[in-house]
Formats: structure tokens, C-alpha cells, sequence
């Protein structure tokens, strides 16, 4: 299978403290050649005051002070590199249990997530933690990398038994497509290079299963939703009586000629035209950034949505969420917040906690009905007027809302519609 370099690849990283995530992603970058020169140059100053032989590859990524001197990731640190075949946005994310809120802002996007084994200890806390996150984001694609072969002598039956340990547990879980690599991130086994102390492992390294991942099935080409970001009128002498809908397609194909709805309005009309940029073409998907027009003159504006007329969301004002607090502060009861959905914004509030989750033991709480930050929490949500809904299974850009405190303007939550 061919892949188109201009296909872009998200992937975010997870694991425990120590796991050697930023060391895994300074490898990736060091051996695929996606350092730069002056940067390749300040690492290595800085690793040689640290008193290291050779180079800290952590370094790439730990870009933070307070991380650089406590040898941990605290934030969430976005890195790009490009190889012929790819180009990919890494959001390597913290492994404290403190930073659960970092991870899920991180992961949010991600096509695929890679999370970090220490072959030492297998599966631990913190790797149902990052796995549980992980499904709860629906992210298509799980790749479980078993680091730090190298000191447990690139035992096959260690390595087994960790995959088996994996699969026992993500077995409760929604995951669809699960792989397995063993490691050694500071020393580059199976990294980008294949590993020659590894013979018994016959599957890609690391970077050729990030390449050959198949992505273009990942986005929702059934539902056509289009939500409207603005309104086109130019009122020039070319265009005087143009008016386009300016936008980002969320899910499905839109063709010239198509029947479609506008919500929540429900009025309907036929498409005249579709320009990407500034070139007309007859259809168009996600996630294409388009500008239609409709056959009839219909009042269209922003956060207005665009479907096909056979194929409509649910229009709701109440409806349930899984929840990720993000605030330092708790919840506040019966507080009003401003609901933030594809390009809509109405007010809403939080009616009732249903129950929290424990992300250890995957057990409900159905008693506790307090958010602190980084609960994760199914709730009931009631809008002032109703959104157009998928369940975010279903479509993770149409299924997902943040809530914004109106006094603040702080983003307080992130949420999954159920």
C-alpha cells in the first residue's frame, strides 16, 4: 500500500514515570534525522554538564525547566517530523496520575496512541490508566511498546507474558486494533532499526508500524456533517450575489446536486457549489475546509450544521457525557457554564452526576457526586437550546463538547457524548 506523504499521522505517547518515553521520542527524532543541527549541538551541551558519555536523548522533548532539572514530563510537548513516507505530530504526554487532564487533551486528536511498558515491572496502574483513556478517546489505533529489553537480556517469555498480561486486562475494554513491539529506546532496538538482538521478533519496528498504519478509515465517511464556522458575502461586482458557508467538514461526502438539511432550522435545499480554496470541485470530505452554497436562499449562520436530508443527528437539550474534569477547582452544583460544540456555543449546566469512574479498578461510583480535577465522571447536560448530536463512537469531532466557566473564561471539562 502506497502512503501519501501528505497524509498526517497524530500520535501521542503514554506511560509511567521512568518509562523512557521522552528517551523513546528523542531516539525516533535522533535515528530518523529530525534534529536539528543547532539543536542536536544545545543537547549535547547540555548533556555533557549533566555528566552523560554520550547523548541525553530525553532532552528533545523535555522542553519545560522544571522538567529538564526533575527528569519527568510535566506538560504536553507537540513535536513534528517528517520521513518520505509520512508526516507526524507527536503529543508526548505526562505519565503522572496528577496529569490525567494533560493526557486527555493530548489524545483527543490522536489517530494512534503508543503506550510504554517497562519490561521490568509489565503491566502496572498506570498502564490500565493510559489504556482506559485511551479507549474512553476511541483511539483507533493502540501500539504497546515493551522498553527496556535490553535489561531483561531480550527475553521472549518476559516479553509474552507482558502481551498476555496486556491483553487479559484491555479484553473489558473497546480497542480495535492492538499491536505489540519490544524495545530498548536508549539503545534503538526496534526503534527505527530493526533490533539484531531480537531475532525471535519478526513484526515492523516502531517507526514502519507508525508509517504503514492505515488512517484514511479512521474518519467517518457515512455521516455527513458539516457545521457552518461563517458566512460568505463578498459584495463585490464578481460575487454580488454570493453567500457561501464557510466551514470545516466533521464526517462523510458532500457532492454537488446532494439533498441536504440545515439544523437546526430543518429547511432544505440542494447543493450549487463546493470550493476548496479557490478551486471549485464537485465533492468534497472530511477533513476538507470548504465554502458551499445552496440552491434556495435559506438563513444560514454559525453553528448552524449542514447534512444530508436523509441522514440527521439527534437534536437534544439534554444528554449524557463522559466527563474529564479539567478545573483545580470542583465542581460547583447547579452552576451555568458556556457549552462549546463543533462551532456552536449555548449555555448549559451540569443537572447530575451519574457516577465517577475509577480508572484503576474500571469500577463505578455511583455515591461520590464531587469533581476534582482529572475525575473522570459520567453527567447529565442540559443546553438552553438543543445540539446537534452524535455519540462520540460514533463521529469524535460532532460526539465531543468542552465547558467553559462564563466567569473565568477558563476551560473547566471535556466531554464525550455517550
Amino acid at each position: 500500500m502506497e502512503i501519501n506523504n501528505n497524509q498526517l499521522l497524530r500520535f501521542t505517547t503514554a506511560g509511567s514515570v521512568d518509562d523512557g518515553k521522552s528517551t523513546l521520542i528523542g531516539r525516533l527524532l535522533y535515528d530518523s534525522k529530525s534534529i536539528f543541527e543547532d539543536q542536536l549541538e544545545s543537547v549535547g551541551n547540555t548533556s555533557a554538564k549533566k555528566g552523560y558519555d554520550g547523548i541525553d536523548l530525553a532532552l528533545f522533548t523535555d522542553g519545560l525547566k522544571d522538567e529538564r532539572e526533575q527528569g519527568i514530563t510535566i506538560d504536553v510537548a507537540y513535536r513534528y517530523f517528517t520521513t518520505p513516507k509520512r508526516k507526524f505530530i507527536i503529543a508526548d504526554t505526562p505519565g503522572h496520575i496528577q496529569y490525567t487532564r494533560n493526557m486527555v487533551t493530548g489524545a483527543s486528536t490522536a489517530n494512534a496512541a503508543v503506550i510504554l511498558i517497562d519490561a521490568r515491572h509489565g503491566v502496572i496502574e498506570q498502564t490500565k490508566r493510559h489504556s482506559f483513556i485511551a479507549s474512553l478517546l476511541n483511539i483507533p489505533h493502540l501500539i504497546v511498546c515493551i522498553n527496556k529489553m535490553d535489561l531483561i537480556d531480550f527475553s521472549e517469555d518476559v516479553y509474552n507474558k507482558i502481551v498476555g498480561q496486556f491483553e487479559e486486562f484491555s479484553s473489558k475494554l473497546l480497542m480495535k486494533d492492538v499491536r505489540f513491539i519490544p524495545i530498548s529506546a536508549l539503545n534503538g532496538d526496534n526503534v527505527v532499526n530493526r533490533s539484531k538482538n531480537m531475532e525471535w521478533y519478526q513484526n515492523g519496528t516502531l517507526l514502519s508500524t507508525l508509517e504503514n498504519l492505515h488512517i484514511s478509515s479512521d474518519i467517518n465517511k457515512i455521516d455527513a456533517r458539516f457545521p457552518v464556522q461563517t458566512v460568505l458575502r463578498p459584495q463585490n461586482e464578481k460575487f454580488r450575489d454570493y453567500r457561501g458557508y464557510a466551514g470545516r467538514i466533521a464526517s462523510g461526502i458532500y457532492r454537488v446536486g446532494d439533498e441536504v438539511a440545515v439544523l437546526p432550522s430543518g429547511f432544505t435545499s440542494k447543493i450549487k457549489s463546493i470550493n476548496a480554496g479557490k478551486q471549485e470541485v464537485d465533492e468534497a470530505y472530511a477533513p476538507m475546509s470548504i465554502a458551499m452554497t445552496l440552491e434556495d436562499d435559506i438563513d444560514v449562520s454559525r453553528g448552524d450544521m449542514i447534512v444530508k436530508k436523509n441522514n440527521q443527528p439527534e437534536q437534544e437539550q439534554e444528554f449524557d457525557v463522559m466527563l474529564c474534569w479539567l478545573n483545580n477547582e470542583a465542581i460547583k452544583p447547579r452552576t451555568k457554564y458556556t457549552i462549546m460544540h463543533t462551532t456552536n456555543e449555548e449555555r448549559a449546566m451540569i443537572k447530575e452526576v451519574v457516577y465517577k469512574m475509577d480508572i484503576n479498578s474500571f469500577e463505578r461510583d455511583s455515591e461520590n457526586s464531587t469533581l476534582e480535577m482529572n475525575d473522570i465522571a459520567r453527567v447529565k447536560i442540559r443546553t438552553t437550546r438543543s445540539l446537534m448530536l452524535d455519540s462520540y463512537r460514533d463521529n469524535r469531532i460532532t460526539g465531543s463538547i468542552i465547558l467553559i466557566d462564563e466567569n473565568t473564561n477558563e476551560t473547566v471539562a471535556a466531554g464525550m457524548i455517550v
